[in-house]
């Protein structure tokens, strides 16, 4: 594996977004908006309740966290979807470059899009709302972590999905944050959820995240062990999306689909 041609991949969505303004807005104006949102209803259901209860850290925060993990898994399959809608595939595999190097200048890009978006999430939310990210303590560097490898594991999966479906299957992808948010109890405890959720819940990592970052601000008991299976479990699922955008890469190359890819290839 070079890492040349890893940052190959990368300065391609570069020069892709130097090029487009419609490429770098919404790198940061759908979170400003998200953030603009939920901190005005934050500061009125702080004005309702008064001092009994600050909903800042608990809606702002978990809002914050979750756009986060959505930025990092859509940065990965934005920039694969970029060689779909150019039809790239052919011309970039034709070249040296592995699997590997490709799917880490996803990655990587992925990297660079979502830091801009979680700089911009930050600004905003401390500067407008008074969020602070004191009350998370040194959580907040692992609460990203898990939240960046599932976002990056999502991505990749989603990637291999285009790949061996087609282009039209895209609107199966972004979704699926709005899809699993409902099981990892972004805005509410886990309990609140019905047994069988909860079951699933407990094999997503974000919602150990967001479990922790409630019992932290809440001033309860918080689990490192909990955390550290959160991370375990989005490992696996990194290694789990690795294997099948290899296997689905291999079988696109030995069926000729990766030459046939075109907007009508969906089976």
């Amino acid at each position: 594996m070079r890492f040349s041609r890893t940052a190959a991949i990368v300065l391609r969505q570069f020069y892709l977004l130097r090029g487009s303004m419609a490429r770098i807005l919404p790198l940061f104006a759908w979170v400003a908006v998200d953030i603009l949102l939920w901190g005005f209803i934050t500061k009125y259901l702080n004005s309702v309740a008064g001092a009994q209860f600050n909903f800042v850290p608990v809606l702002l925060g978990a809002v914050l966290l979750w756009d986060f993990f959505t930025r990092v898994m859509q940065g990965v399959t934005t920039a694969f979807l970029e060689d779909v809608w150019s039809r790239s595939f052919l011309n970039l595999f034709a070249t040296p470059l592995s699997i590997s190097e490709y799917v880490g200048g996803l990655v990587l890009t992925s990297i660079l899009t979502s830091t801009l978006g979680l700089v911009v999430m930050l600004v905003l939310a401390t500067t407008a709302f008074g969020l602070s990210f004191l009350s998370y303590g040194f959580m907040l560097v692992p609460f990203l972590l898990v939240l960046f490898l599932f976002g990056i594991a999502l991505g990749i999966a989603g990637a291999a999905i285009v790949l061996r479906m087609g282009p039209a299957s895209e609107w199966f992808i972004w979704p699926i944050p709005a899809m699993i948010s409902p099981f990892v109890g972004v805005f509410y405890p886990l309990t609140t959820l019905p047994q069988w959720m909860q079951y699933a819940a407990w094999i997503l990592p974000p919602s150990y995240v967001f479990e922790g970052m409630r019992a932290i601000v809440l001033g309860g008991e918080f689990s490192g062990t909990a955390l550290v299976w959160g991370i375990g479990l989005a490992v696996v699922y990194i290694l789990l999306s690795g294997w099948y955008f290899t296997r689905v890469y291999r079988y696109a190359v030995r069926s000729g689909l990766l030459a046939r890819y075109s907007a009508e290839s969906v089976s």
